[in-house]
């Protein structure tokens, strides 16, 4: 699908561009993390293109959980108010967790998700994104890795979506 076709913008990152900083990403987490037990923290929904495509480009062993939270609803922005859906289970510890999120907007919810695992004694915790939009951060928190830094647009694609819509798309963009 063309951006034209699907109502969006103009396209800011390409599938080949992703690609290739996906494999970059996995080879450096194997290097880092080699003799470890790692914990891949996906949040849904927006993650799941991400964290697919990252934990295949991972050539240690790695286990896969999934949290889910919301602040948008249909809104194009947060409501601020960052609603933990799903969970994952109990103590952490012996963990080097890392969690992929597909973007670090305002803040809020990597927030509240970083505090929660935290006190579950992991033995270190990393937070790495696809996107990284800094212009909108209002909450004290930075990633570990963000493997794009964007402007302060609307973006979809690769997970990130709309109303439901256009998770699809193997590019991101501005909708």
């Amino acid at each position: 699908m063309t951006a034209v076709e699907t109502g969006v913008k103009s396209v800011l990152i390409t599938e080949e561009e992703i690609r290739s900083a996906v494999k970059k990403c996995g080879e450096e987490i194997s290097q880092k993390y080699s003799g470890k037990k790692v914990l891949l923290v996906g949040i849904l929904k927006g993650s799941f293109v991400f964290i697919s495509d990252l934990a295949r480009e991972i050539t240690i062993p790695c286990e896969i959980d999934f949290m889910a939270a919301s602040s948008y609803g249909s809104s194009t922005v947060s409501s601020g108010s960052v609603n933990i859906t799903r969970d994952i289970a109990s103590d952490l510890s012996g963990y080097s967790v890392i969690i992929a999120e597909d973007i670090l907007d305002s803040g809020n919810t990597l927030s509240k998700i970083k505090k929660i695992l935290l006190e579950r004694n992991p033995d270190s915790l990393e937070i790495i994104v696809l996107l990284d939009k800094p212009e909108r951060r209002t909450a004290d928190i930075e990633p570990d890795k963000a493997l794009f830094k964007i402007p302060d647009k609307f973006v979809v694609g690769y997970g990130l979506d709309f109303n439901e819509q256009y998770r699809n798309l193997k590019y991101v963009g501005e909708l």
